[in-house]
């Protein structure tokens, strides 16, 4: 009996692309062929993707007051339905499944149009544009926060929460016990910014660092992420703080570095959060604010709510804010060491796994 087929319809950010990639890896796991549908900027994210076939669809997305975008992109949309129709027809999916942003719709609509079995995945605490539209025609709706923001009542009573589908790398922190820092021992500080809005966090971490007293700073070992625009100024500010930092605009190896972390300092996009309840990490958060609905501020209630987080919107971030967070965190052990075990308590490492499953169920049923 051949092995049955799977598309995982996910592109344009790694928000969207890593969660489909671990779900990917399960399905391959258990026997499953698996075909992505994304869009051309999803193939930047897609180059470890345990995929059998690549579907490159068109698509587009355009502002509500743009009418004339909005036309042109209904065309786009309209062509990406076509390709994955004529897709479909020759590969017979026994599932697609959609993990939302508009590189999914063309295949989440040629699969409700062949009546086949569908599902989506949101990633955010509030059900984005494309979610939105889709949740009450697709089969099942699964999500990854308990709350689920404007989602319609008959959507949100029958979505199904099963978290965020992490890398195995993650997955694997979720095991290792928090070790807070002892009283002289070095302090390992990571900081990322995220894709989006990057420069707050860029200019404004080491500035805050440098007003911490010098014998919190002699301690800390910090790896900031940031953009290449501020790393000279970053590096600048930490050698006369006489701080130990690595500053890069990437970092491969998250996993390592985040297993090491005793302080987490970043945004709160739905990767990072479920990221950090899975590596059970004390954090503070810094919801993007300009994030479609807010979502990143949703987000970061999963971690706050559970005091494992402590967040700080834009409006209210100042230099003295941020030094005064951290200096009162990075001097309290035990403090740290419940943030921790807070932050593991909200975690569902087996979310890929889970949603392997409701995947199966619906392609069986």
């Amino acid at each position: 009996m051949a092995a049955r087929l799977v598309v995982i319809a996910a592109g344009g950010t790694g928000g969207h692309m890593f969660p489909a990639q671990a779900l990917a890896e399960v399905m391959t796991a258990r026997g499953w062929r698996v075909v992505l549908a994304t869009d051309d900027r999803g193939e930047m994210y897609a180059d470890k993707f345990p995929a059998d076939l690549r579907i490159v669809l068109s698509a587009a997305t355009a502002r509500a007051s743009d009418p004339i975008g909005m036309i042109k992109a209904g065309f786009t949309v309209l062509k990406g339905v076509l390709q994955a129709r004529a897709a479909f027809k020759r590969l017979d999916p026994a599932v697609v499944i959609g993990f939302g942003g508009y590189p999914s719709l063309p295949a989440v609509l040629a699969a409700l149009g062949q009546k086949r079995p569908t599902v989506i995945h949101e990633q955010n605490a509030v059900l984005g544009r494309v979610n939105r539209f889709l949740a009450p025609r697709v089969t099942e709706v699964a999500c990854a926060f308990p709350t689920l923001e404007k989602a319609p009542p008959k959507v949100k009573a029958r979505a199904r929460v099963v978290g965020n589908p992490v890398r195995p790398n993650i997955r694997a922190l979720f095991e290792q016990p928090y070790e807070a820092p002892d009283q002289a021992a070095p302090i390992k500080l990571l900081i990322t910014g995220g894709s989006q809005g990057a420069r707050l966090l860029s200019e404004l971490t080491p500035e805050a660092i440098l007003r911490l007293p010098e014998d919190l700073r002699v301690r800390l070992d910090i790896q900031q992420q940031t953009r290449k625009e501020s790393m000279d100024s970053a590096r600048r500010i930490y050698a006369n703080a006489m701080v130990k930092a690595e500053v890069a605009p990437f970092f491969r190896d998250m996993a390592g570095r985040l297993a090491a972390a005793h302080l987490v300092i970043g945004r709160a996009g739905a990767s990072t959060v479920c990221e950090l309840a899975v590596a059970g990490k004390p954090s503070i958060l810094i919801p993007l604010k300009i994030a479609a609905d807010d979502h990143q501020r949703f987000n970061a209630r999963l971690l706050e709510d559970v005091d494992a987080a402590a967040v700080a919107l834009e409006d209210e971030l100042t230099v003295d804010s941020l030094a005064g967070a951290l200096k009162a965190l990075l001097t309290d052990p035990a403090w740290l060491t419940n943030m921790a075990a807070g932050a593991r308590s909200a975690a569902r490492p087996n979310a890929a796994e889970d949603l392997a499953d409701l995947v199966e169920r619906t392609a069986y049923s």
